[in-house]
């Protein structure tokens, strides 16, 4: 083609419209170009508001396991302390019990008939319900009740005795006292246990 054809309206329209296409497929590209990135962008926006509402989620679960855990633990510390106030004398009274058994067998022992020993039984006396007292203000509480149901969570049978005057298997008989402290038993009684009579 001589320059001359390549001047001519046709050829130069023909010329614009490549240019045209061209221009237009160029701006087709750069939007889909436009639209591919924002569309990227709203997935990772979308991606990240999604794990951001997960984590805030983690966050609000581990707050209130923490916050259940440190009420557990507060509630225990609680009753721990309310346990060692209530039992902690255990042991110091069950050491006591034989004194307050020997101060019950010298009464049963001594003839209060008798005037010499009037004052020694009077002293003795004192002596005991004084030592019971304080005993009772921290708590403790006898066990020598007869004619009730063995128990065996708070009676140890020694024997069984058959009898008319008393229904099976109750407690005719305290052989040695039993003792609470706040409920809890720190010695069984020793009982003798009843039996009906068989024919």
């Amino acid at each position: 083609m001589t320059n001359k054809e390549q001047n001519t309206p046709d050829n130069q329209v023909s010329q614009s419209n490549v240019v045209e296409e061209k221009n237009q497929d160029v701006k087709q590209e750069t939007c889909q170009s436009v639209h591919d990135v924002l569309d990227s962008r709203d997935e990772k926006i979308i991606k990240l508001e999604t794990e951001l509402l997960q984590m805030q989620q983690r966050e609000r679960d581990t707050l209130l396991r923490v916050t259940a855990e440190m009420e557990n633990i507060r509630r225990r510390s609680e009753q721990n302390i309310e346990k060692a106030h209530k039992f902690a004398l255990e042991h110091f009274i069950s050491e006591l019990l034989p004194v307050i058994d020997n101060l019950e067998r010298t009464l049963e022992m001594l003839n209060k008939s008798d005037n010499n020993f009037e004052a020694i039984t009077t002293g003795v006396e004192l002596t005991h319900k004084s030592f019971l007292d304080i005993m009772y203000k921290f708590g403790l509480e006898v066990i020598s009740e007869v004619n009730v149901p063995f128990n065996p969570e708070i009676h140890q049978a020694m024997t069984i005795s058959e009898s008319d005057e008393y229904d099976s298997n109750q407690v005719i008989m305290v052989v040695q006292k039993g003792y609470r402290l706040n409920a809890r038993l720190v010695r069984p009684a020793m009982v003798i246990v009843s039996k009906i009579k068989s024919i």
